[in-house]
């Protein structure tokens, strides 16, 4: 299994997120809902965002969009990623762990 790890600062997702084109290339619908949901939806962003960078790193597919990386939290919390139909393929090759902390 490949392996990504990706950290960012919260306060530099908190900024870009405020501009709706970053929104729309990076985050799926769903995700940007979940988000704003939160008392500190900042965090969530970034988490989220690592998350993207690390599995966009892991799996090395050139075709593969931030947007088509969508992170989500099962219904016990456990985080996944879902992939669109045409990259079902990676699913198997991806397991994450989100963690953030005041600043990251």
């Amino acid at each position: 299994m490949d392996v990504g790890v990706d950290i960012v600062e919260i306060d530099r997702i908190s900024k870009s997120v405020k501009n709706p084109r970053f929104l729309k290339r990076v985050f799926a619908p769903q995700e940007v809902i979940y988000c704003r949901a939160r008392k500190n939806s900042a965090q969530h962003f970034a988490v989220r965002f690592a998350a993207k960078e690390a599995v966009w790193k892991a799996v090395g597919e050139p075709r593969l969009l931030h947007r088509d990386i969508q992170v989500r939290n099962r219904p016990n919390g456990k985080p996944e990623v879902i992939f669109p139909k045409r990259f079902s393929r990676l699913a198997k090759r991806v397991s994450i762990s989100l963690s953030h902390g005041r600043e990251y």
